[in-house]
């Protein structure tokens, strides 16, 4: 082996440790960058709001969720027989509340999961 070779190799190690370096100030450089972009955003934002700002409870008291059983209504039919309603006709699927309150429960002798392991409805 001689000098030429040795010159050769540290030569290309030492590009290798100067890239890998100004990979390294590349990523902090944008990482800083980053930084104050969003701090530049963040100064540009509206303030959060103030204590008398914020959402007050109704004079009658909070709200409490409501429980109650529900049944979709009729789908509107179309005028004669032949034609067909498109979905914007149709509208948004509404329901009322129903007759019956009582919860559905599962019928007796079924598994009451998919692959629950038991014999299902015979």
């Amino acid at each position: 082996m001689n000098f030429a070779m040795y010159a050769a190799a540290s030569g290309a190690q030492a590009f290798g440790y100067v890239l890998i370096l100004l990979a390294g100030v590349a990523c902090v450089a944008g990482l800083i960058w980053a930084f104050r972009f969003g701090f530049k955003v963040r100064q540009n934002e509206s303030a959060p709001p103030r204590p008398d700002e914020q959402p007050t409870v109704p004079p009658s008291g909070p709200v409490r969720e409501t429980l109650e059983m529900r049944e979709p209504d009729e789908v509107p039919r179309a005028a004669d027989g032949g034609e067909r309603l498109t979905p914007h006709q149709v509208g948004n699927a509404r329901s009322r509340r129903a007759d019956d309150q009582r919860r559905p429960r599962w019928s007796p002798g079924s598994s009451g999961s998919f692959g629950g392991g038991g014999g299902g409805r015979t």
